[in-house]
């Protein structure tokens, strides 16, 4: 949550000396990893394989050196030759290719940059491309009816704005008055990376697959969800939402609904105390798919695998005896799905049959976050069980591969950029906590020898705190490492992928014996020998920026840090985070004026007081889930003490998007080794 609460004018600091930074020469040609080279990487996301199995639509996305954005395009993959062409390229983004039930359409999501994206449907045959829809909103969780004759899909519907009150009037001829108020009445007002929102809410519509008037199927105060799915009937839809009167305080109590297509009616499949979501009916229609938990109000828990008959009935898990959450799920078959899973620090596929007997398919999966290297990925299947997903490797962003049988990788996007490139290696580091436990971390090598025989470290904290690092790539660790730096990184106890028991040894209890485990880690690397134990820096994002805070109220043992969007005051973070109803109540079990103490104990800004350690804070100004108030805080009470800080705001940036614009990204580490050089022992 965290991570996602995973939690810079760039680089408006505090001390002049720091500028220069801003004065070195332009990067030109190297065989290391630089941040210009972000501008030219290339990662696949959103594979989707075609009804034959022949083809493998998917989302490729690349930086664009003249926006400073990344830009998302459609390509075709042979799945034969792996020959690619490109289907969707043009100015503007493109997203969200799917299938028609015959394979002879293609379905996608298209915007010039001007307006708001619109769906597009491809005849296949004759490469003709029509805009389907004119909409005042984008259309996402697009689904085809099992005819082809329609396009389900959610979109949000703007509703008037609450008012109190009015200006005084009439205003005069030509008068320029300021706006009028906005009023707030929603629990949740905000969201990150989405801003402030707009008055509305998300329903389900439904339009013919040749063009015409869409139809809206649902209504109501509350967001309908996806993903959607249809009956084979073509009658009636599937979808999660939480209806209930008191829907804003309770964000993990979603349902499975069926929707009569024809009359709008909306009838409960399940019923409990939790989140059931992401429901897909079998190819024959004799079940329906889903994922959830019963929710006790634990900082994590295992989302299962469970399956229905299509009127809710005869409900039962499959995924009882996996002590892994499930991600996705897909039917291959009447009578097996593919799931993905994370399991130590991996994301894998296997095969679940209706007995609950897993096969395990892949474990290479990887994820689109890229900056940094965590666990995730994205597939779909074939009706024939072909299964096209998103690969990658610790010197590898996202490829795409098919597995049928075996596993066989159909794009190589980045050999000719990292190919020629002196990247870092990645090595597992065996850790045992204090307590006996295993923890799995990984050591990142520079490709050039160190200086003097050893390297200075950096200590590169997850965000989540439940979420898991793997031997993925990561952008940031390969500039930190291009610079001469070894950097570790860690699933401390709170990780997810080691199953529910390791998750919540930090239940209410965050931060807590993670620094024992952190700690533990570093121990290990200088053990290897090849750590400089005089040169310890330390770093993290989000949940790795509170712990990064934390461990610097602790212990001198670090000559310099930097925490990235982190929560430094608890109390306030949970009244003023984009999820109010959420932090308190999973991750405290009360309220801030019901326990004031608890929150207090386990913020950072008790432990202030202890630093010594030059301190840089980091966060983006539009951040609203660790927002930048804590950050300030931090900052304001770093100064007040003393301690050599300054402070980095990334303008226009969200908390997960961070490093979502790639100068930004780059200029974000580049400022990161800039403060550690600074105190580095040469």
């Amino acid at each position: 949550m965290l991570r996602r609460f995973a939690f810079l004018p760039l680089l408006a600091l505090a001390i002049p000396a720091f500028s220069q930074t801003t004065t070195a020469p332009p990067e030109g040609p190297s065989p290391m990893f630089q941040g210009r080279d972000l501008f030219g990487l290339e990662w696949a996301s959103d594979p989707q394989i075609s009804p034959d199995g022949s083809q493998v639509a998917y989302v490729r996305r690349s930086n664009d050196i003249m926006i400073d954005r990344a830009r998302s395009t459609i390509w075709l993959i042979d799945t034969r030759t792996g020959a690619q062409s490109p289907l969707a390229a043009g100015t503007g983004s493109h997203t969200s290719p799917r299938w028609s039930p015959d394979g002879k359409r293609l379905a996608y999501v298209s915007s010039d940059g001007g307006g708001s994206p619109q769906l597009y449907v491809r005849w296949m045959a004759t490469g003709q491309t029509a805009r389907i829809t004119g909409l005042p909103d984008s259309p996402s969780a697009l689904a085809w009816s099992p005819d082809g004759s329609r396009i389900a899909y959610l979109m949000r519907v703007p509703q008037d704005a609450p008012k109190l009150g009015k200006a005084p009037g009439p205003k005069p001829e030509g008068a320029q008055w300021a706006k009028p108020l906005e009023v707030i009445t929603s629990v949740q007002y905000r969201t990150d990376e989405g801003g402030y929102n707009k008055p509305g809410y998300d329903h389900i519509f439904v339009v013919p697959a040749d063009g015409g008037a869409p139809r809206q199927l649902t209504y109501g105060q509350i967001d309908d969800g996806g993903p959607l799915s249809w009956a084979p009937d073509g009658k009636t839809l599937y979808f999660s939402t939480n209806r209930k009167a008191d829907w804003e305080r309770q964000p993990l109590d979603s349902e499975v609904y069926a929707l009569n297509v024809d009359s709008g009616t909306v009838t409960p499949l399940t019923d409990r105390r939790g989140p059931d979501r992401s429901p897909v009916m079998s190819p024959d229609g004799r079940h329906i798919a889903y994922i959830g938990f019963d929710d006790k109000s634990l900082g994590y828990q295992n989302a299962r695998l469970s399956v229905m008959d299509p009127d809710g009935r005869n409900s039962r898990v499959l995924t009882g005896n996996l002590d892994r959450s499930i991600g996705q799920a897909r039917w291959s078959g009447n009578n097996s799905l593919i799931v993905q899973y994370d399991d130590n620090g991996l994301t894998k596929l296997a095969r679940i049959g209706l007995d609950g007997r897993m096969t395990p398919l892949v474990s290479d999966l990887a994820g689109s976050e890229i900056d940094r290297p965590y666990t995730g990925g994205a597939f779909s299947v074939s009706p024939e069980g072909a299964v096209a997903f998103t690969s990658g490797t610790a010197q590898r962003p996202p490829d795409v591969s098919v597995w049928k049988g075996g596993e066989r990788k159909l794009t190589s996007l980045n050999d000719n950029l990292l190919g020629s490139k002196a990247l870092a290696s990645v090595q597992p580091l065996a850790v045992t906590a204090a307590d006996g436990r295993k923890i799995d971390a990984w050591l990142v090598t520079p490709s050039t020898p160190a200086p003097g025989g050893k390297y200075p470290l950096i200590l590169e904290i997850h965000g989540g705190p439940f979420s898991a690092y793997g031997p993925h790539f990561s952008t940031d660790d390969q500039l930190y490492a291009a610079a001469g730096y070894a950097v570790l990184y860690v699933n401390p106890r709170g990780s997810t992928s080691y199953g529910e028991e390791f998750a919540n040894l930090i239940h209410h209890k965050y931060p807590g014996d993670d620094y024992g485990d952190l700690m533990s880690a570093v121990d290990a690397a200088i053990a290897g020998g090849t750590v400089d134990p005089n040169n310890l820096f330390v770093t993290g994002g989000s949940g790795g920026g509170v712990l990064t805070a934390w461990i610097v109220g602790k212990t001198d043992r670090f000559k310099a840090a930097v925490t990235q969007k982190p929560v430094i005051d608890w109390a306030s973070f949970a009244l003023t985070s984009d999820n109010p109803a959420f932090f308190s109540r999973y991750w405290f079990g009360a309220y801030p004026w019901e326990d004031y103490q608890s929150f207090w104990a386990r913020s950072p800004l008790s432990l202030v007081g202890n630093v010594k350690t030059p301190t840089m804070v980091v966060v983006g100004s539009e951040d609203y889930r660790t927002p930048d108030s804590e950050a300030e805080q931090y900052y304001a009470a770093l100064q007040l003490r003393g301690v050599p800080t300054a402070f980095v705001k990334v303008p226009g940036a969200a908390h997960g998007t961070i490093a979502a614009r790639p100068s930004q990204s780059a200029e974000k580490a580049s400022a990161i080794l800039a403060w550690f050089d600074r105190y580095r022992s040469k």
